[in-house]
């Protein structure tokens, strides 16, 4: 028996290009095959429905994304941690507009395959573990305000400057990365005032 004419790859690229051709609500089993010229049968062979395809791509898409600001992380580098947004942004136009201009409540769906909510689930949990080691990096304290001003300059800034150049399918300009390490210095440095006094 030959190999499949098309992968579980061509199909979540028809699916991302679909999204940033006409927008989410356009992705359906007939438009993926009509763009792929595959048979209906195919996408089924390999997904039970467009929203279990639209599930694997969108946390694909967040997995992608959390690697860079972990390594970032990881080597205790803040800063590099909340450039990441407009970085990844720039490499991966279609998937940060598929994250970045949805919201998770339109992918993560209550009829998934349990195998698929389960790697939301820990996905999630890891998000949520995440926020007090990004408080660490920046502060190296991890209490309530500190997690805050953390979640504002890795996750909220980032994604509010980069947002509006998404929306015109653009990639963001070098001025969003100022913009970013402008408000990150103010900020840390307002924080390390606060604590001086």
């Amino acid at each position: 028996m030959g190999h499949p004419k098309f992968s579980q790859e061509d199909f979540f690229a028809a699916a991302l290009a679909i999204i940033a051709e006409r927008g989410l609500l356009a992705v359906t089993v007939a438009s993926i095959s009509a763009r792929l010229k595959s048979p209906t049968g195919s996408f089924y062979h390999r997904f039970a429905s467009r929203d279990v395809l639209l599930g694997e791509l969108w946390l694909r898409a967040v997995l992608d994304f959390q690697t860079g600001v972990g390594k970032a992380l990881d080597a205790g580098d803040g800063l590099a941690a909340a450039l990441h947004t407009p970085a990844w942004a720039r490499k991966h136009l279609d998937k940060a507009r598929l994250l970045l201009l949805y919201d998770r409540s339109d992918f993560v769906q209550g009829d998934w395959p349990e195998a698929l909510r389960g790697r939301v689930a820990e996905m999630t949990r890891r998000m949520e573990a995440g926020s007090r080691r990004r408080a660490r990096v920046i502060f190296g304290k991890d209490g309530r305000e500190e997690q805050r001003l953390a979640q504002f300059l890795i996750s909220e800034l980032p994604v509010a400057v980069v947002r509006q150049h998404l929306t015109r399918g653009e990639k963001p300009p070098p001025l969003v990365d100022q913009l970013i390490r402008t408000t990150y210095a103010a900020v840390v440095a307002d924080y390390r005032s606060r604590r001086k006094r």
